[in-house]
């Protein structure tokens, strides 16, 4: 081979690895978030015009980003970052946004914040695991009780399972929406995973739009009990029909449960109170509690809700901003004699790391 001839071939290798490690700079700068080997957690945004760039989440403290010659900014957590399902949002120049490049961003009415995941190991409930799966299905459907508007609601089907199957219908919290609980808050995950460990009963989960009625300006007083009206309407006329009718549902009452989060969990209060007949297990997790009309004409007849009810499970952290109204209800559920199973978790705020351990608590308790 002559001279030139390797000199080319030299030449052509040098152009082909510098291309290499270029287009791998490439990739790890369009890489946010990205989790280190050492667990910390480097997060990127592009701004060539801005000043001040900070990473804002719930992993820690927040995390003051860099500016490199081309406009992008990159900033690395302090600590390593434990497992867990996190949100996050970046400030620029005081202004609130989202990772753009990260696809996993939390479902909400007014979408803002971007999520990270760490898996645990061993795998926490609400990470993947290489266990049997089930299906989630979409339905849009024309709502008779909201005079036919057009509505969604998601079902997950579990693995392998035959029917007739219970159904728990789970609701979601005010500045949510139906896919809050499959994108982030892992629900099917957990349920497969806890069916997997033997630890729950199969059973079909129902996620349908909490909102009734759209927000508006009113408070949240005067929004909820309205809403809460026309949800309970609309699930009974329309969604547990929709739900028996395209899947193998065991269509009783001791079949059927509810539980929801915040605003859901004002539905499931509600539901207790007034539509306690239909349904025989109910869970309220931080829940915005109904107002004291609805919470006194329920608890009138608790005697009844007793004997519809074989559970009510009501929790809420001490740390949260609804405790001393759950605290308040607990109470006027303990004096009227409503048999209740009240669980008040130590340091517990008002967010999804939460929720996932109370779903992942009432889950079990189910249909046994």
């Amino acid at each position: 081979m002559g001279i030139d001839l390797v000199l080319q071939t030299l030449c052509r290798i040098l152009r082909y690895l510098l291309l290499l490690t270029a287009l791998s700079s490439l990739s790890i700068a369009q890489q946010s978030p990205e989790v280190l080997p050492d667990k910390r957690i480097t997060f990127r945004y592009q701004a060539t015009k801005a000043s001040e760039v900070t990473t804002v989440g719930q992993f820690g403290p927040k995390v003051a980003l860099t500016k490199n010659e081309k406009g992008l900014w990159s900033g690395t957590t302090a600590a390593p970052v434990g497992p867990g399902i996190f949100e996050y949002r970046f400030s620029v120049d005081g202004v609130n946004t989202i990772d753009a490049r990260n696809r996993a961003v939390k479902p909400q009415r007014w979408p803002n914040t971007s999520i990270l995941h760490v898996p645990a190991s061993p795998p926490a409930l609400w990470d993947p695991q290489e266990i049997p799966h089930g299906a989630l299905h979409y339905h849009d459907y024309q709502s008779k009780a909201l005079k036919g508007i057009w509505r969604r609601l998601i079902v997950h089907t579990p693995p392998n399972a035959e029917g007739p199957l219970p159904v728990l219908y789970l609701a979601h919290g005010y500045s949510d929406q139906e896919e809050t609980w499959t994108i982030h808050g892992k629900a099917h995950w957990i349920l497969e995973a806890l069916i997997a460990q033997k630890q729950a009963v199969p059973m079909i989960i129902v996620m349908p739009d909490a909102h009734a009625i759209p927000p508006g300006r009113d408070e949240f007083d005067i929004y909820a009990p309205e809403n809460s009206a026309a949800f309970c309407q609309e699930l009974v006329q329309d969604v547990i029909p929709l739900v028996e009718a395209t899947y193998p549902v065991n269509p009783i009452s001791s079949a059927r449960a509810f539980a929801g989060l915040s605003m859901g969990g004002h539905h499931a209060l509600t539901i207790a109170m007034q539509h306690h007949a239909q349904f025989s297990q109910i869970g309220a997790f931080s829940s915005a509690p109904p107002n004291k009309e609805t919470i006194e004409a329920g608890l009138a007849k608790a005697e009844t809700i007793n004997q519809d009810l074989k559970l009510l499970w009501v929790a809420c952290g001490d740390k949260d901003f609804l405790f001393e109204k759950n605290e308040l209800a607990h109470a006027a559920f303990e004096k009227a004699g409503l048999q209740h199973d009240y669980l008040a978790t130590k340091g517990d705020d008002h967010s999804w790391p939460v929720w996932r351990r109370y779903l992942a608590d009432f889950l079990p308790k189910l249909f046994r």
